[in-house]
Parts: C-alpha cells; structure tokens; sequence
C-alpha cells in the first residue's frame, strides 16, 4: 500500500473508530481527542504496519494503548510524595484549591443540616460520623427501619437545600 493510500484509509476510518473512542473516555470531546491522537500516531507509525493485515484492528490497539498510557499519566500526577522519613506516597485525587471555597460549603451544609427537622438531624449527624444503622437504632431507641427512612428523609431535604452544589 503506497503512503498515499495508507493515509487516505487511515484517515477515511475516523468514522468507524469513533464509537470505540467514546466507549473509552465516555466523553465526546475527549473521544475526539483521542481518536485524533490515535490517528496520528497511525500515520507517523506507517512504516510498523504489516501490509495485508487487518489495519483497524491495528488502529483499535493504538487507540487502547494511548487511552491507557493517558489514565496511567493522569493517575500519577495526582500522586505526591510525602517528605517524611518514610517517603510514603499518597494519592491526591481529591484536592481543594481554596480553603475558603470549602469553609463557605462547610458553612452552607451545616446551615441545611439547621432547617430540617430536629428528629431527621441526628439520625444525618450520626451516619456523617460513621455510625450504623443499627448504632443509630440502638442510641435513638427506635427500630432500624425508622433509622434508615429518617436518614433517607434527611439526604432528600439536604439535597434539595444545597441543590446549588450540583
């Protein structure tokens, strides 16, 4: 196949790869992106191609493997190394970027947690702090079931009051 036509078939597959790349990154726009790279990569790698083989199946795995070469990037940018003596690495993925963003949400949570009703807070505050249903049952000396509808009513009407945060 000369140069020319391995570029035409290349870039002719675009629509055929697409849905592969959406099923990936479960993402549009970042499907578009990968299917550009893959296809780059293709037509950079033209000289790795075995004629008369199945040149799809040969762009599906470029594709997976740049998908997976990009999560394993983006996975270890998010770890930090810790510079205590134990050098222990710790996984950032959940970062704030300004403390007083989270003070404000803080504020905004405990403020809903005020509205709701007195007897649908504790069964809420106690679940926040790790307790178990049947804790929650045994402390508010009410059945197990009433714990869980009292928590299921509170996580509604927190939902609704901070609606903004969606």
């Amino acid at each position: 196949m000369a140069t020319y036509e391995f570029h035409k078939t290349v870039t002719a597959m675009r629509s055929s790869l697409r849905p592969y790349a959406i099923k990936l990154t479960q993402d549009s726009n970042n499907a578009d992106d990968l299917l550009q790279d893959t296809i780059l990569k293709a037509l950079a790698n033209e000289d790795k191609f075995k004629h008369n083989t199945n040149l799809r199946a040969w762009m599906l795995v470029i594709m997976r493997n740049i998908f997976i070469n990009n999560y394993r990037k983006k996975a270890r940018q998010k770890t930090v190394l810790d510079n205590s003596d134990t050098n222990y690495l710790l996984n950032n993925s959940k970062t704030v970027d300004n403390k007083a963003i989270t003070n404000f949400v803080m504020e905004d949570i405990y403020k809903a947690i005020k509205v709701i009703p007195q007897k649908l807070q504790h069964p809420i505050l106690m679940i926040a702090e790790g307790f178990k249903y049947q804790e929650i049952a045994t402390q508010l000396d009410i059945p197990v079931g009433t714990a869980k509808s009292r928590v299921f009513m509170a996580r509604k009407q927190l939902q609704k009051s901070l609606s903004i945060y969606r």
